[in-house]
């Protein structure tokens, strides 16, 4: 919530204009309760419920040995850039080279410096709904207009270069492209990814793809935009360790475009936070570098998780839900039991609800542009998933 009153009188405009990650809202009430007791089943965090591999520990432990603890250039050692850029090339048939690469303190800081480099007060950015929900907020923060497009949930929330079209204005400036997708887990196909990159080459709009995501595609076709290679002058790829490798925590994240971009998100970056952590980037190099069958065992896992909770979900009376094609969240639709007579009218409230009452956490559709979904992330056990379920059918059964 913003604050109001003097305090906000003190505060800048620019800091007043975002909100607290309502994610992170919900992390903290949840420790809160568990705090106190309560016995919950966690379907709200965003991240792998695997551990990080062995080889990727052992290399950051022997980078501590080996005293590889001081500062290192502003946007990582050149090792790691052509372990971003090698990898990425090997698995998308990019063509980046080391200058045309960063690292930075997660993929959220990539993005970050990205908007705030790129976007100035009054220029519009493409969003499609629904979104993450830190897209809206980096926007608006650099002083940015953010324009939905709302996406067909029939259709499996899909983006098409029409949808894009009818939303470009004259101050247009970036489209802001997350596939797979978080909350929704849907994905844009190879097909109308490369036409939504012309089509923005065409109108002279610049394209940023967030594919924290990308290794966890379950249609077989993966794809990236940095595959397009005749457009890279015009677009910016973000990508992240922490899904793919399971090291959200370790916070390495990655960016790779023009290098006047790169440039100028390093100039930034050089004035915040510099380097990424010495050790992490040794570890990130054992992960890029090193075997890949960890990722394949984890893709596998993710695809029986969410086959297991889509029809699990399904089998709740009144709930709705697409099948998503990658990431680890499903996206039920709870329509059915808003604006009853007595009963709850938003999907915050019924979130709310499921976690003080049932003890099941989720995060509420408006957090991420809508209104009438819950997002659930299925990265845990079957198990946990069987417990959740439960407790979520006997919660709506008694609305």
């Amino acid at each position: 919530m913003a604050a109001t009153g003097p305090i906000s009188q003190t505060l800048s405009n620019r800091i007043n204009r975002i909100e607290v990650s309502a994610t992170m809202a919900v992390v903290s009430e949840a420790e809160r309760l568990r705090a106190g007791g309560a016995d919950l089943v966690d379907f709200g965090a965003g991240e792998p419920h695997f551990f990080t591999p062995q080889h990727i520990k052992d290399a950051a432990v022997a980078a501590i040995q080996a005293n590889f603890t001081k500062y290192t250039p502003v946007g990582g050692i050149a090792e790691l850039r052509d372990a971003i850029a090698r990898r990425h090339a090997d698995d998308f048939g990019s063509e980046y080279k080391r200058e045309e690469c960063i690292a930075a303190t997660g993929g959220k800081q990539a993005l970050f410096n990205a908007f705030q480099v790129l976007v100035d007060h009054g220029d519009e950015v493409i969003i499609p709904v629904p979104y993450w929900v830190s897209f809206k907020d980096m926007v608006c923060y650099c002083g940015g207009v953010p324009v939905f497009v709302r996406t067909d949930e029939r259709k499996g929330f899909t983006l098409t270069a029409e949808m894009v079209d009818r939303a470009i204005t004259a101050r247009t400036k970036v489209v802001l492209l997350n596939s797979p997708s978080n909350p929704a887990g849907s994905i844009i196909s190879p097909e109308n990814l490369t036409a939504i990159q012309r089509l923005a080459a065409r109108r002279n709009i610049f394209v940023i793809s967030d594919e924290c995501y990308a290794y966890l595609d379950f249609t077989g076709r993966r794809f990236s935009l940095g595959s397009i290679t005749a457009e890279k002058e015009r677009m910016l790829v973000v990508g992240s360790l922490s899904k793919t490798y399971a090291m959200t925590g370790w916070r390495l994240g990655f960016a790779m475009g023009p290098t006047w971009l790169i440039a100028a998100m390093r100039k930034l970056q050089s004035q915040s936070t510099s380097n990424p952590t010495s050790i992490v980037q040794k570890a990130a190099v054992a992960a890029l570098n090193g075997p890949q069958e960890c990722v394949k065992e984890m893709l596998a896992e993710y695809i029986r998780l969410r086959d297991y909770v889509v029809v699990g979900l399904r089998s709740i009376p009144g709930i709705k839900c697409v099948k998503p094609e990658g990431a680890f969240y499903a996206y039920p639709n709870i329509s059915a039991f808003l604006k009853k007579d007595g009963g709850p009218r938003t999907a915050a409230e019924i979130a709310g609800r499921l976690l003080r009452e049932a003890g099941v956490v989720v995060v509420p559709g408006e957090a991420f542009g809508t209104e009438e979904h819950l997002r659930v992330s299925y990265a845990t056990t079957i198990t946990e998933l069987d417990k959740g379920l439960e407790r979520m059918r006997k919660f709506f059964a008694s609305l």
